[in-house]
């Protein structure tokens, strides 16, 4: 019988495996230490009870309750598996919408960030789209997350031709900085731009809209995000319970600081329902 104390102690074990040690490591592994007692059977309402209390530190932290699992508690660290091609194809890479109105505006949606490879070819025939359009609005109210260099690709249609950083990846062992891709001469679109967020966005899709607006080059709109900024990885703490666990935090190259805990902060707070029509209504002022 697997218990509470038992998933709590191994994911502590993780932590101090994988995450930069630091003050945020130590809250995180020292909200799990209220656990070290509880001999309660594990069930999807205690690993939720323990998520609450760890989203005070880090808003990335899952225990997902699989009761028919079998497979052994890893040993270690898990990988992301790669994505099916065919399933990213049949939904356009997230690419839901890219549509023109009659007033010459782009709406692209994303609703998610699939791996770049996968993507490029949807992100960059919605943003072609969008050419010579007297503005555009960046719909990442459903967005989830994904792949950062898919972030990358997306910021660079909006950020310029030449290349920027927007942010640098700080793991136990290594650093990697993220930079937006070369472009063509004069390929980059230069039209006014909106984001759309809301408490859906989470994760990748949270750096977007955060990149953009750290650079005023989007004004952002709609509800504050959950603030889910570190970096995870999979690993299985019993058979029952698969967890993603931290193992790096974001630094964004022009705030030096992240949206971890704080979300991000619309410039126009409205409910998500309203975010395209206060979008249109403010570009319009």
């Amino acid at each position: 019988m697997t218990t509470v104390r038992d998933v709590t102690v191994r994911l502590t074990a993780w932590l101090e495996r994988l995450m930069p040690a630091g003050d945020r490591r130590d809250s995180l592994t020292g909200v799990l230490a209220r656990f070290a007692a509880d001999d309660r059977p594990v069930t999807a309402e205690l690993c939720a009870e323990v998520e609450r209390l760890a989203w005070r530190v880090s808003r990335h932290v899952a225990l997902i309750f699989e009761p028919d699992g079998t497979a052994p508690a890893d040993t270690d660290a898990g990988q992301w598996p790669p994505q099916d091609p065919a399933t990213v194809r049949a939904r356009a890479a997230s690419v839901s919408q890219s549509r023109r109105f009659a007033d010459g505006t782009a709406l692209i949606r994303i609703d998610g960030l699939d791996e770049v490879g996968l993507a490029r070819p949807y992100v960059d025939a919605a943003f072609t789209h969008a050419r010579d359009a007297r503005r555009i609005v960046l719909d990442l109210r459903a967005n989830g997350g994904g792949d950062p260099a898919t972030v990358a690709l997306i910021a660079g249609w909006l950020l310029g031709d030449e290349a920027v950083q927007l942010s640098e990846v700080v793991d136990r062992e290594w650093r990697r900085q993220w930079w937006t891709p070369d472009r063509a001469r004069g390929s980059a679109l230069r039209a006014d731009a909106c984001v759309l967020i809301s408490r859906s966005t989470f994760s990748s899709g949270e750096a977007l809209a955060y990149h953009l607006q750290a650079r005023e080059r989007a004004y952002v709109v709609g509800e504050v995000t959950p603030g889910a900024a570190d970096h995870v990885l999979p690993i299985r703490l019993a058979p029952t319970v698969l967890a993603h666990v931290p193992r790096a935090y974001v630094v964004d190259s022009v705030t030096g600081g992240n949206w971890e805990g704080t979300g991000v902060i619309p410039d126009l707070k409205v409910p998500a329902e309203q975010a395209l029509e206060a979008a249109l209504t403010a570009m319009d002022e």
